[in-house]
This record gives C-alpha cells, structure tokens and sequence, in this order.
C-alpha cells in the first residue's frame, strides 16, 4: 500500500494521562514513536499499521505541538515531515539537536531534492524516506533505527542463555525456542533493554497496555503476565532474572 499527498488537518492525538508523579520520576524508554504528520489519511494509516506492530503511537500535526511533545517526552523514534502548516519539519529536528536529545528521526516527505535529503541527514536525521512509501518498508526502516539506538545495531539481544530476536520477535533459552505469548514477549524484552533498573508497576502498565490505560486502579493484570512469564521461562531451564521489588516494581537482575 502507497500514499500520496492529500493535506487536511488533523486533532493533535492526546499522549497518555499521567497523574502520578512517582510514575513520572520512574517512567522509562519504551518504543513509543511519534509521528509528526498533517495528512490526516496518512496519519491513521501508519498509527493503525504501527500499533499493529506494537509500538505505542501519538500524533502531532504541526511543528508547535511537536515541539512541545519532545520537550516533555522521549521518543524510539520520530517520523517527521517536513512541510507543516506553521513551518518546516526541521525546525523540531534543530531543536532537539540543540537540547541534546537522542530520538531516533526519519523525515518523511513528498520534498525528494538532494538539497533536502543533505539538509536533514546534516541536523542528525537517522533516514529520509520519500512520499509515496510502502508501510512494511517504513515499519523496516523504524526497527533498523530502533535496532542502532537501543540494540547497538544487533537484530538479536543476547543475555547469558536468553536470546531475544528483536525482528522474528521470539524468544530462545539455551537455543531452545520459548513458548511464549505477544505480551510476554513485550514485557521480557522491556525488562531486558532496562537490565538492572528497578521499573515502576505503572510504568509496566503503560507499556503493556499502551494509549487504553491512563490510570490503573489495581496491578492484577501485571501480576499475571510476570507470574506466566517467570513460570514459562523456568520451565525452558531459565534462571530467575526477574526480581520483585518491593512497594517499587520490577528488575531485571543480571
């Protein structure tokens, strides 16, 4: 599937409610992306692939309201086009050049000039994919940036007997496949890229449950996947990596 340029005006998507500040201060990476876009089939086109995926997305149509999502925010990657209703896409990459920030960026754009593509890879764009594009070749080109940034460029993470192929999207123990669901799945490999931090029950929620879950009354769900996840794993001849911490959350200990 292609899609071509058709500009409208599109709600801004609200990003998660958070009103916990012990959240807050314990919140950490998750593959959230952030598509900066104006086009609004476009838009709901690559959230609903993207989420199909199981990245969290949020939506930001102009450069002001993107600017002011990466300022709050971190993102695993920002897919950003450049011409917007009230500037250019690459004011928000200079921007978060200038702050430092280490977002993964691919500018998307029906602008395909040389001039253009040495513009944004210069100000630190991670690709530059042109107008019309293929959904599976953008959904490829966001894991081989997510893959550098968080995996150093390796498609298989690799923790003592654990192997977690990060594009196959499964799990090996002692090179034996593991049998384990979707969200089992997410939730080893959010533990594992955040090996030796104690993570929040809220913060695990949001991951899990990603935009559908604002604030959770009781943490039942997130017992049962750690519970079914433990038991899978040791059952494949894992050791116990995951470590409850009490009145704080989870840690992956290796």
């Amino acid at each position: 599937m292609c899609f071509f340029s058709n500009r409208q005006v599109h709600p801004i998507f609200n990003s998660t409610l958070i009103q916990n500040s012990y959240f807050i201060l314990l919140k950490v990476k998750k593959m959230k992306i952030l598509i900066v876009e104006d086009e609004v089939e476009l838009s709901k086109s690559i959230i609903t692939y993207l989420k199909a995926e199981s990245y969290s997305c949020e939506l930001a149509n102009d450069v002001k309201s993107a600017m002011d999502k990466t300022e709050s925010y971190d993102y695993d990657c920002i897919l950003l086009d450049i011409s917007l209703p009230d500037g250019n896409g690459l004011s928000v990459l200079k921007e978060l050049k200038a702050n430092k920030k280490t977002d993964g960026v691919i500018i998307i754009s029906a602008k395909n000039s040389i001039e253009d593509r040495i513009a944004g890879l210069n100000l630190g764009a991670d690709d530059y994919l042109s107008k019309p594009f293929h959904l599976t070749e953008l959904s490829a080109r966001i894991a081989a940036v997510i893959r550098r940034r968080r995996f150093d460029g390796n498609q298989v993470l690799v923790l003592n007997e654990i192997s977690i192929d990060t594009v196959a999207k499964t799990v090996h123990i002692n090179n034996n496949l593991a049998d384990l669901t979707r969200k089992e799945y997410d939730l080893l490999l959010y533990l594992a890229t955040n090996k030796n931090r104690v993570i929040s029950k809220n913060a695990i929620g949001e991951h899990l449950s990603g935009d559908e879950a604002d604030v959770f009354d009781n943490f039942d769900f997130i017992y049962a996947h750690i519970k079914n996840l433990k038991k899978k794993l040791a059952i494949a001849g894992c050791e116990d990596y995951i470590k409850s911490i009490y009145g704080m959350g989870y840690k992956f200990e290796i």
